[in-house]
């Protein structure tokens, strides 16, 4: 089992930063990948970027310069630090880790709003 608890949401002015934390706990050597996903009223999860054990990133075009996605290993933790917020980027944003333990499996933190308004 692995438990996430995530950190720093609120609302922020159109152009305003943020930073997402996402604390592991639990399982975590099982952890190969951990990221961010979103989900706005009325449409689907999708994802925002996400990180690899090794270091690896991938973003989704939209957020592609704006947001960056970096991991603390020594405290099992992931931020999403969120620069140049616009309208469309209020959500509620989701962490997730992807385990590997003969079979895959993903776990998901509560969830923390985003929401971007003047």
């Amino acid at each position: 089992q692995v438990q996430l608890v995530e950190s720093g949401g609120g609302l922020v002015q159109p152009g305003g930063s943020l930073r997402l934390s996402c604390a592991a706990s639990g399982s975590i050597f099982s952890i190969y990948a951990m990221g961010w996903y979103r989900q706005a009223p009325g449409k689907q999860r999708e994802l925002v970027a996400k990180i690899t054990n090794g270091g690896s990133t991938n973003y989704a075009d939209s957020v592609k310069g704006r947001f960056t996605i970096s991991r603390e290993n020594a405290k099992n933790t992931v931020y999403l630090q969120m620069n140049s917020l616009k309208g469309e980027d209020t959500a509620v944003y989701y962490c997730n880790a992807a385990t590997l333990v003969i079979v895959e499996y993903d776990y998901w933190g509560q969830g923390t709003q985003v929401t971007v308004a003047s």
